[in-house]
């Protein structure tokens, strides 16, 4: 007898083949059998006739890596059909720390990563071990966070490694993988990460390559340099035969559009060269980050509380000002997008709520100043803690990287009482807009874009597809109504049309409502992958 038995559904693998119409039978987490189940006994029986099955949706770029210890906060991401996240995004997460580093990281990430009070792990191992016995909803996987590993080395100092740093880089990115991390991340507009160079990406590569890991990076240039910056990431992955995934491919500003083709031109370059480079995408046409990663790299050198007395000082005002209006030379993306093209997201204090979910011009007018001195201004009385929405680019571009076969989704979510909608509404996007209504690929492609691709992208040897012998992470949906709902004007709401979630065989959404089911599993690297000898 099964425990559950999904039956009359058409049933997509994940693969990208047309659909089937076979049941799944599942027992003890697994799917057990997938046939004709016409005659089979099972404790539960769902009836998915007009639904589609498909593999549980997999979110390659994550910022739930504290608050997946809360479901009642998290559960947004289950009921919008993602039953694993991949965490430690950026270059900038949670672990590892020390006693030193902590405090700092934890003042760093608040915007961005929330609030929970102390942290009770320093090792890769200790946040991993604290995840396994904290109930979660959904399923985990982490990469090891350059920024994090070069703070334990070097604080947030602004300066290039040493020859004996570089070693340590790499030792501690082994010690990372050892532990269960699935690769490194890094996100080079991020302080302290902006501060290296390609010889310290290299070291710190070099220490998962030896693992088959993954480098999931956050270019250096998004923009104007960007065609640059792939290169950079690129040529790393040549020189230690890592797997090279580029976060949320764009390419900022509308005097860079020509830089798309290109863009997608080298990354296939790479793949014939025999260079496994990936990609994802959210399905917008903004992004959404820290609002401090406006300033320039030299204002984050020592980290917030750094940044925040640099910021009192009126001469460094100034030159601030000033890198606004002209300076290419960084991510800059007031002068990329413009102060009417950025909008706040949340904020910590109430007396700035009414801010939220307005542009920089706006708030600028509130506030009686010119938006460079608002934003200023802001970023001081909020302690850092802010996050921003920027509008960056065109629908035909976005669409244009969306149909390359080897981009997948990763919504990039970022919780907030105002947030950017991609942290509701990514996957139901995809689905309902792009590809039943526009018809910009094929149901069953845009399935294997967020599932199998992410599967083989992350290792995963049971997941991601609908086989016997896989856990049962799986999603039942609407495929005629399935859609994002959330926008940028209210941005909290649920998408449409997805029914069931399966967690582990475990029932976690059951007609659209969460069941408070925790069945999250912690997915540590495969340990039968030994160390690879260079």
């Amino acid at each position: 007898m099964f425990d559950l038995i999904i039956k009359n559904g058409q049933l997509f693998d994940g693969t990208g083949n047309p659909a089937t119409k076979l049941d799944i039978g599942i027992k003890n987490g697994k799917i057990a059998k997938i046939n004709k189940l016409d005659h089979s006994n099972a404790k539960n029986v769902i009836d998915a006739q007009g639904l589609a099955i498909s593999p549980g949706f997999i979110d390659t770029h994550s910022h739930s890596d504290l608050l997946c210890t809360d479901p009642e906060t998290h559960k947004i991401r289950l009921l919008q059909g993602i039953t694993t996240e991949l965490h430690g995004q950026d270059g900038i997460s949670i672990a590892p720390v020390n006693t030193e580093t902590k405090p700092l990281w934890q003042e760093q990430l608040k915007g961005l990563d929330g609030d929970i009070g102390d942290w009770p792990w320093e090792s890769v191992d200790d946040y991993l071990t604290h995840l396994e016995n904290t109930p979660i909803a959904g399923n985990v996987l982490h990469l090891v966070p350059h920024g994090n590993v070069r703070t334990l080395i070097m604080g947030f100092e602004e300066r290039t490694a040493t020859a004996e740093e570089l070693k340590q880089i790499t030792k501690l990115v082994e010690k990372g993988m050892e532990e269960g991390a699935i690769g490194v991340s890094s996100g080079l507009i991020y302080p302290p990460n902006v501060y290296s160079n390609k010889e310290e990406l290299i070291a710190l590569c070099k220490g998962a390559a030896k693992y088959d890991g993954v480098f999931v990076v956050h270019i250096r240039n998004e923009s104007n340099k960007s065609l640059e910056a792939l290169d950079e990431v690129v040529d790393v992955a040549r020189q230690t035969g890592i797997r090279l995934h580029v976060s949320h491919f764009k390419v900022a500003g509308q005097y860079n559009r020509d830089k798309f083709k290109k863009f997608l031109e080298n990354i296939d370059k790479a793949r014939e060269e025999g260079i496994e480079v990936t990609f994802d995408q959210y399905p917008y046409t903004a992004g959404s980050t820290v609002f401090h990663s406006i300033l320039p790299p030299w204002m984050h050198s020592g980290g917030t509380k750094k940044m925040l007395e640099r910021l009192q000082d009126p001469s460094v005002r100034t030159q601030i000002q000033e890198d606004f209006k002209a300076n290419d030379s960084y991510e800059n993306w007031v002068f990329n997008c413009g102060w009417e093209n950025i909008f706040i997201n949340t904020i910590a204090t109430e007396k700035n709520k009414i801010f939220e979910g307005k542009n920089m011009e706006e708030i600028a007018k509130l506030r009686g100043q010119d938006p460079s001195e608002a934003a200023l201004d802001l970023l001081v009385e909020e302690e850092g803690a802010i996050t921003m929405t920027i509008h960056w680019g065109m629908e035909e571009d976005l669409i244009y990287g969306m149909k390359h076969p080897v981009q997948m989704v990763g919504s990039d979510g970022i919780f907030g009482s105002k947030p950017h909608p991609r942290l509701y509404g990514t996957f139901a996007r995809v689905l309902g807009k792009y590809a039943r209504d526009e018809g910009i690929f094929t149901l069953s492609e845009g399935i294997r874009k967020m599932t199998g691709a992410a599967a083989q992208l992350l290792r995963l040897k049971d997941r991601g597809y609908l086989r016997e012998g896989y856990w049962a992470d799986i999603v039942i949906f609407n495929p005629n109504t399935i859609k994002d709902t959330a926008t940028y004007e209210d941005p909290i709401q649920l998408p449409s049309g997805i029914s069931y979630v399966l967690v582990n065989g475990n029932l976690t959404v059951e007609e659209g409502k969460f069941t408070n089911e925790t069945a999250g599993q912690v997915i540590r690297r495969d340990s039968q992958y030994s160390k690879i000898t260079l």
